[in-house]
């Protein structure tokens, strides 16, 4: 795994997902969902298993990251081995409230275990600068991922910095036609895949503006067509889905974005959000 952070395994895996066959998905399914696999598990026998050629699991090693078969089944080996891997469960009929709740915050508790270990600091960095510089601060995004990109225009609102939150198709193109070189857009995608946003962030990237993508998929079209990429995790279940664990994972990696746009002038930062907390204070009872 040379060194790769064992709770990164699983989103590595994950995040590749969408790019598969169907046939590569149950190869893939089959792989990961075997409670014998060790560091000893020959190719051989997985093939076999899989109904499918040896060339086949090292192709699709492949195309999960990994240099391959031996990279995948050390990595998968090493992940169900962390303590972020046993997080997960599944949510059935017969769970009582206890357990729902337990299985509830142990998937959001994974998401970020997972999201901490994928995130990309670098491109951390990128993102908080091109916000931080911009004249002008355009957010899209559609449903729940509209409700993220509000959340984070209201904390930015807190330290005096004023961002613009798109949830209509026609809407967010026409603001990305008027964008300038020095403005910026956020687009917000769990799927990464939605044309709603996708669209109007490459004519935001037509007009010079600097694009930003939050999603849960590197390799989506948001990803590929912006110039920055902040990657969220999280294991899907048939109830919850991958949403719910994967927006708490991109709020919080909204809200360390906020702190450290706030910390490049944290006097002026200071400043504003004095002012916005006395402003609404007289809305407070007692």
């Amino acid at each position: 795994m040379s060194g790769q952070d064992a709770r990164a395994v699983g989103a590595q895996i994950r995040m590749r997902l969408p790019q598969l066959t169907p046939l590569e998905l149950r190869v893939v399914d089959t792989i990961t969902s075997r409670e014998d696999l060790t560091k000893e598990t020959s190719i051989k026998q997985v093939a076999k298993d899989a109904s499918v050629s040896e060339a086949m699991i090292v192709k699709i090693a492949k195309k999960l990251g990994f240099s391959g078969f031996r990279a995948l089944r050390g990595g998968l080996v090493e992940y169900k081995q962390s303590d972020v891997a046993n997080l997960y469960s599944e949510i059935s009929p017969d769970d009582s409230s206890a357990s729902i709740i337990q299985k509830v915050f142990r998937t959001s508790m994974q998401a970020l275990e997972e999201t901490i270990a994928i995130l990309d600091i670098e491109a951390f960095d990128r993102a908080a600068d091109i916000m931080y510089r911009a004249d002008n601060r355009d957010f899209y995004g559609i449903g729940g991922s509209a409700q993220i990109a509000r959340d984070v225009a209201h904390k930015f609102l807190r330290i005096g910095m004023r961002a613009n939150v798109y949830d209509d198709a026609h809407m967010m193109l026409m603001s990305a036609s008027v964008l300038k070189p020095d403005d910026a857009v956020m687009v917000f995608s769990h799927s990464g895949a939605t044309t709603t946003v996708l669209e109007p962030m490459k004519l935001a990237r037509k007009q010079g503006a600097r694009t930003i993508a939050v999603t849960n998929y590197a390799e989506s079209p948001v990803a590929e067509v912006a110039d920055v990429v902040l990657c969220s995790t999280a294991q899907g279940s048939p109830l919850l889905g991958e949403n719910a664990a994967a927006r708490i994972a991109q709020l919080n990696i909204l809200d360390a974005l906020y702190v450290s746009i706030a910390q490049r002038d944290f006097k002026s930062a200071e400043v504003n959000l004095g002012k916005t907390m006395n402003a609404v204070a007289a809305k407070r009872e007692g």
